[in-house]
């Protein structure tokens, strides 16, 4: 099992900007040096949400402050870039980074990010896969002509410089709704599991995933995928629990799930096509209870617990643990670096 972590940048009240940046590199460059294996950092826009409007800018910064770790994206939107941008400043990352960029990337789902650039919701999913065809074949063909519905090459374009990795850098595709997961199986491209769903859910992803790869012939045998959910370890389990119900009770739901986070059509009101499977998941409003949380949701508890429920999650078909050491969560940097240290010490062991 592999060890990455999740890096939102979200910004709480009374931080500013460069605080967040400060905060969040002297994080990775901790993970660095306790021997995680990667970083996944997210793309948001117009928000406090997360302040990273372009990831490869933040990666070609951290590929000179690190020399081990994967420089994940998590996620790049397609749908809201001009993919030969987008293959162009992943081909520099790789580069600069002596080849450890990974490639995560979605359809997006933010209803105010999408308007904002004035595109629509329903186009996502179209927008993304002629995106992500293109990325593919401009970092491994030459001469390359492309004219999509939404995108075109004009001339026949080469890409200069190509990617380090070969043929490509890896890439993962963010997976919330079934359909998803069965598509891009199909297409032998590994997933990102989404950090929502329950233990049984992303477990049936898995299955799914490694079923309908198989059907269409492709070798799953050396293929990664990513696991993400929330994490936390302490001494005890009386303490695990005890923190958990602070952390949630200090956690202000409304900063995450509201109608901009959701995947509403703003001319029709409705949950826009495609999306019908996040059907009011950004606007519920309720909490999420601590026994759900402990039992279904995160991997929490003693070291024992925890490594216990790594297990679980490897033997579901996951070879990478994204961890969210508390994204939207306003930890003191001294408390996060105890509680890295005590994840890397007592937990990380059991997996080498």
């Amino acid at each position: 099992m592999k060890f990455s972590t999740f890096h939102l940048f979200h910004r709480f009240p009374g931080q500013s900007a460069k605080e967040v940046y400060d905060y969040q590199i002297e994080v990775v460059e901790l993970l660095e040096e306790l021997g995680f294996d990667g970083v996944w950092v997210a793309e948001h826009h117009f928000r406090d949400y997360g302040l990273v409007n372009n990831i490869f800018t933040l990666l070609a910064n951290l590929a000179g402050r690190t020399e081990k770790l994967r420089l994940g994206t998590g996620i790049v939107v397609l749908p809201l870039h001009n993919p030969i941008h987008v293959a162009e400043e992943a081909a520099m990352v790789d580069l600069l980074s002596n080849g450890r960029l990974q490639l995560g990337i979605g359809r997006g789902y933010q209803s105010v990010e999408f308007e904002s650039f004035g595109l629509s919701l329903s186009e996502a999913r179209d927008r993304f896969d002629e995106a992500l065809s293109m990325i593919l074949e401009l970092w491994t063909g030459e001469d390359v002509h492309f004219q999509g519905k939404f995108y075109g090459s004009g001339n026949p374009i080469t890409l200069q410089p190509k990617p380090l990795q070969t043929p490509h850098p890896p890439v993962h595709v963010a997976a919330v709704s079934p359909d998803t997961v069965e598509i891009y199986a199909a297409r032998g491209l590994p997933i990102l599991a989404d950090p929502a769903a329950p233990f049984r859910k992303i477990a049936k992803a898995a299955e799914t995933w490694h079923t309908t790869a198989a059907a269409h012939g492709v070798d799953t045998s050396a293929v990664e995928l990513i696991a993400s959910r929330a994490v936390y370890v302490a001494p005890t389990i009386e303490q695990a629990k005890a923190d958990q119900a602070r952390f949630e009770a200090s956690f202000d739901r409304s900063r995450i799930f509201n109608a901009q986070s959701a995947p509403i059509d703003s001319k029709t009101g409705e949950v826009a096509k495609g999306f019908e499977y996040w059907q009011d998941k950004y606007l519920k409003g309720g909490s999420v209870g601590n026994d759900f949380r402990w039992e279904q949701l995160e991997v929490i508890g003693d070291p024992e617990r925890v490594i216990a429920q790594i297990q679980m999650v490897q033997e579901m078909g996951f070879s990478n643990l994204m961890c969210d050491f508390g994204s939207t969560r306003q930890v003191p940097i001294e408390d996060m670096r105890k509680t890295l240290r005590f994840f890397a010490s007592e937990v990380m062991p059991a997996f080498r």
